[in-house]
């Protein structure tokens, strides 16, 4: 499988925080599907000084390019304006023995 690393940073309007936040168990739940399906690896929110949300990092894999399009059409967090910027680049998780 292809291996992807996600970085999206929020959008810094004054309603971006709450925004987020009420897009968050969507996309939680969006990462769960994927989590079972073999596709999610792992993820997490980028906190500014403050530790609050303002971007996420994910760790995905998929078999083909179009997966990895389907996963971008459906993303709550991009269909629904929470990440101003997305940065997806090919990535392997290292084995640690």
């Amino acid at each position: 499988m292809n291996q992807y690393i996600v970085t999206g940073y929020d959008y810094t309007d004054e309603g971006a925080l709450e925004r987020r936040m009420n897009v968050r168990p969507h996309h939680l739940d969006a990462a769960k599907e994927y989590k079972e399906k073999g596709n999610y690896i792992m993820g997490g929110a980028i906190l500014n000084d403050e530790g609050k949300m303002i971007g996420s990092v994910m760790i995905f894999q998929f078999e083909t390019e179009e997966e990895l399009e389907a996963w971008k059409k459906g993303e709550p967090y991009i269909t629904q304006k929470i990440w101003e910027s997305v940065d997806i680049k090919p990535f392997r998780v290292a084995t640690v023995s």
